[in-house]
């Protein structure tokens, strides 16, 4: 025992500085441990200064929209936005301001997303960002390009604004760096045309973005193509192209929420002629009178939740209504028309009143839940009731499932008519909404050698999709001799999808906003279905070349206006518009030199021939990289917002302190009045199985339903959180709580 405690007593004395060394370790292990201590509770104070703040309820002490969070039970405020419309209509066209406001309630610096919808004929072509006196003007840009600008702007601080189309009819507007507190107001300008169609004008200003149903996976439907690169037979299959995705908004439960985003809406009117009736279908209205042709309307209340489509319609005294109309602009060195022209609608013995082979189709899908689903039954009862006994029919409904009720065209017997009544009557709104497989099916002739009946396909649908290409596609590859009309249900349908889909199946489209309307509006569909007013149209303007749209002259059924714009080399000679009407010839001549001044004619000339090339790729007549050339062309030229160019503004200045974080907020949107939440986004605990058993119940003669494909949850965004930073400051705190175990254990070893 003695040895050894003097042999540890001689090893010490070998090491005279190991103390030493020892207890300067143990000094520069505690200053590190300091630094890290101190990094911690500076990133603490910064995640606590600077990032989304998080709440409870009981933090609320006044009204608040709350977004939720991936905490249970936290919730951070939500950008909101306040809407000002202001339409110039002059004659037949309308200059449109889109004023938005946008005001960031919280404490935090945040990016605004609002995805907002305007007409499918809209030529968006100026975007202005007002910063307290200052205004800063938007240039258009390639999109990819518009894009890295924003991205850059938002990097560096500055307040920016960048405007891209998601569709032809729905936009997304981006706001970087909105400080606490701060109000930031977005401007965008707009072009489109009047409508013209039964002797009624009109207008209509959709206010929400209703959810869309996005399809996954490849099922029936979907186009695929092949490649041969050589001689062997062997190809590389391509698949279906992607639906493009289009951005899910936070939608509001109207049981739990107050509505947001309110809308003001003011419009001067000068129609040009003497005018009648001024309604407003869904809102109501107080009118200024400003002469026999000039009204100002406002809403009645001041304002109005955006939750459902806004629509004017006007008239011209009794037997005054004008058949045509012929406008003109020059714009630089270009000569610009614009033509209206509505054939009589002459009804003879020598009409072609041949019977009507028809399939309806029905979208019982869950955006058509409430209201949705009442119009949808009524306008199909209707059409059914107005079958004749010499005419075949099919009834086939649909969600992500379909059923075929007859399996084909029945002759229109009242049994059969009595029986697809009942049915009907049954629907209930459930499910994703699969529309492409029902469609082909309801394209399917049975019949294709027999001449005796005009074959049609009534389609009846709110359009609640996001992979409308593949249904343009669909009626482009299989409509054969099909025509296909559109039916638009609900306070806030797709009507891009309605219009070109009608323009794609040789149709024509009717919209129905309310139950109320239905009797009107599908004894208008009828008389359209039973006799077209003019076949073979042609279009010839005698001052020489001239650049004419829409490039496919459509039919035009009883009550229509053919709508035509023009570049012309110069403003002179006759537009002249031939067709048949009831196999005989008909022709109507304009003189150019009786063309009146217009405003906003070449854009909507760009963004009519934009269209026409979307429908020429449609239609395999172009390529896709034809295609996209003359559309960026036309767009740069004319400085409008397309699927290839997005305007974006950006403040010189920068605002955001540097190191702050930002974080995104997207703006909620309201339900689309009239629609059931549970229908939309699911019942709890609802399986695709307990519906379709449910559906199945009320299937006629035990039909089998046909599966399409399952049903995608539709996932809402989340408001950007400090998770990453949080999971920083934790690991700094627990080497921190490790270096300061070990440096107790060493000194309790040194004692």
């Amino acid at each position: 025992m003695n040895q050894a405690v003097a042999g540890r007593q001689t090893g010490r004395r070998r090491h005279p500085h190991s103390g030493i060394a020892r207890a300067a370790l143990i000094a520069l292990a505690e200053r590190f441990l300091m630094v890290v201590l101190v990094l911690a509770t500076f990133l603490i104070f910064v995640v606590g200064a600077y990032a989304a703040p998080r709440i409870t309820v009981d933090d609320v002490k006044a009204g608040s929209l709350l977004m939720r969070t991936d905490d249970p039970g936290s919730y951070v405020e939500a950008v909101r936005t306040a809407t000002d419309v202001q339409l110039n209509v002059s004659g037949p066209t309308i200059r449109a301001t889109l004023t938005q406001m946008f005001h960031n309630p919280s404490k935090s610096w945040v990016e605004g997303i609002y995805v907002f919808p305007l007409p499918d004929g809209a030529a968006v072509d100026t975007m202005k960002m007002v910063i307290g006196q200052r205004v800063v003007v938007a240039d258009i840009k390639e999109k990819q390009q518009a894009k890295l600008v924003y991205e850059r702007a938002k990097a560096e601080g500055k307040k920016a604004a960048l405007v891209e189309q998601q569709r032809p009819n729905m936009f997304m507007n981006s706001i970087a760096n909105i400080g606490p507190g701060d109000t930031v107001v977005i401007q965008i300008e707009y072009q489109e045309p009047v409508r013209q169609a039964d002797n009624t004008f009109s207008l209509r200003v959709p206010l929400v973005v209703a959810p869309r149903f996005s399809p996954s996976g490849i099922g029936a439907g979907s186009a695929q193509t092949v490649t041969f690169q050589d001689k062997s037979g062997w190809g590389a299959v391509t698949p279906a192209p992607a639906s493009s995705q289009v951005p899910q908004a936070p939608v509001l439960d109207p049981r739990e929420n107050a509505p947001v985003n309110p809308v003001q809406i003011r419009i001067d009117l000068d129609a040009g002629f003497a005018l009648g009736d001024v309604k407003s279908a869904f809102h109501p209205i107080k009118i200024t009178d400003k002469g026999p042709q000039a009204r100002h309307i406002e809403l009645a209340s001041g304002s109005v939740p955006a939750d459902r489509d806004f629509e004017l319609t006007w008239s011209a005294q009794p037997s005054q209504t004008p058949g045509v109309g012929l406008f003109r602009e020059k714009v630089g060195s270009d000569d610009y028309l614009i033509a209206y022209v509505t054939p009589p609608s002459l009804r003879s013995a020598q009409a072609d009143q041949r019977p009507r082979d028809v399939t309806f189709v029905i979208d019982n899908s869950g955006s058509m839940g409430g209201t949705s689903i009442e119009q949808a039954r009524a306008s199909l009862a209707y059409a059914l009731g107005r079958l004749t006994p010499s005419d075949r029919f099919n009834v086939i409904r649909f969600d992500d499932t379909f059923t075929n009720l007859f399996g084909g065209t029945l002759a229109a017997t009242p049994e059969n008519i009595a029986r697809a009544q009942d049915y009907v009557s049954r629907l209930q709104a459930n499910g994703g909404t699969m529309m492409v497989a029902p469609m082909l099916e309801a394209l399917k002739d049975d019949h294709a050698d027999e001449k005796g009946f005009l074959r049609q396909v009534v389609f009846i649908t709110d359009g609640g999709i996001d992979n409308e290409q593949e249904l343009f596609d669909a009626i482009a590859s299989h409509r054969g001799r099909s025509r296909v009309f559109m039916v638009g249900i609900g306070s806030a349908p797709n009507s891009y999808l309605m219009t070109r889909a009608a323009e794609l199946g040789g149709g024509a489209f009717m919209q129905i906003g309310s139950v109320e309307q239905v009797q009107e509006r599908m004894k208008q569909l009828v008389d359209k279905l039973e006799s077209p007013a003019m076949t073979n149209v042609d279009v010839a303007i005698s001052a020489g070349l001239a650049d004419v749209t829409p490039r496919i002259l459509p039919d035009l059924y009883h009550g229509e206006t053919l709508v035509l714009a023009a570049k012309v080399k110069q403003l002179a000679g006759n537009v002249e518009v031939r067709g048949l009407i009831d196999g005989k010839g008909w022709s109507i001549s304009l003189p150019v030199a009786g063309a009146a001044e217009g405003a906003g004619i070449s854009k909507l000339w760009a963004r009519r021939k934009i269209d026409d090339t979307e429908v020429a790729q449609t239609l395999r007549q172009i390529s896709r990289e034809d295609a996209d050339k003359r559309i960026l062309a036309l767009a740069l030229d004319h400085h409008l917002v397309t699927r290839l160019t997005s305007l974006v503004a950006v403040d010189k200045t920068p605002v955001r302190p540097r190191g702050v974080r930002l974080s995104r907020s997207d703006v909620p949107l309201n339900l689309p009045a009239g629609w059931d939440f549970d229908k939309v986004f699911g019942i709890k605990g609802e399986t695709v199985a307990d519906r379709e058993q449910r559906q199945a119940l009320l299937d006629l003669d035990g039909r089998k339903v046909q599966t399409i494909g399952a049903s995608r949850a539709i996932s809402l965004p989340q408001t950007a959180t400090d998770a990453e930073l949080r999971l920083i400051i934790g690991g700094l705190l627990l080497a921190g709580g490790l270096g300061f175990g070990l440096l107790t254990r060493r000194r309790r070893a040194v004692a």
